[in-house]
């Protein structure tokens, strides 16, 4: 397939554009600065630009069989403006542009799935997030309504603790109150996660919460 990647040099961005190239697909990577993603492959193409230029989004889609976003929101408490949704609208608005219909994306189970039941996550985690992290849930929100909103063939896999240890080839993925998910999952499982719904249907058009 021809995967063009959002977020790519981030920490589970680049793990996702490597295990892509890794499968045999092909590689687009957006990026604002390619010298922060030290990859070289024959079929890895990479296209600097800013989220805000939607021509340059777009030219990014064309030609694409399916977009992973890997983009996550700054933690940073000082953070302001919601840049990553504003971006992600023009993913989407590139992808109905040019026919790109299968999104894969990333956000958190402070969001619930319609899918979902009743869950202690859903008490806890948007009120820590609102105190620690009041934009970052902000762009997490505004990013995926984007998607949701959208008619787009998605899946939205919530992560909460993400961690740098090696890959476990575990993972627990479904819906809150339904399956049994924990918290910490390695973003080198994340990205496999991501990468296998390329082909996966069973989350299509659902939010699935992940983890090891």
């Amino acid at each position: 397939m021809r995967v063009t990647v959002f977020g790519a040099t981030g920490a589970i961005g680049r793990l996702t554009v490597q295990q892509l190239l890794d499968a045999g697909h092909h590689v687009t990577a957006f990026v604002r600065d390619p010298a922060k993603l030290i990859l070289t492959h024959q079929d890895l193409t990479v296209t600097t630009g800013q989220l805000s230029d939607p021509v340059a989004v777009r030219q990014a889609v064309a030609g694409a069989d399916a977009v992973v976003s890997a983009l996550g929101p700054s933690l940073q408490r000082s953070a302001t403006g919601s840049p990553l949704t504003e971006g992600t609208r023009n993913i989407v608005s590139a992808m109905e542009a040019e026919r790109v219909t299968h999104f894969i994306g990333l956000a958190t189970p402070s969001l619930a799935d319609p899918k979902d039941k009743p869950h202690w996550k859903h008490r806890v985690l948007p009120v820590m997030a609102r105190l620690m992290f009041p934009n970052a849930l902000a762009e997490l929100t505004g990013m995926t309504a984007a998607v949701t909103d959208s008619g787009l063939d998605y899946t939205i896999a919530r992560i909460t603790n993400p961690t740098n240890k090696p890959a476990t080839g575990r993972t627990r993925s479904g819906f809150l109150g339904h399956d049994k998910i924990g918290s910490a999952m390695t973003r080198a499982d994340i990205a496999d996660f991501l990468v296998s719904q390329l082909t996966d249907t069973r989350y299509r058009r659902a939010m699935p919460a992940i983890s090891n």
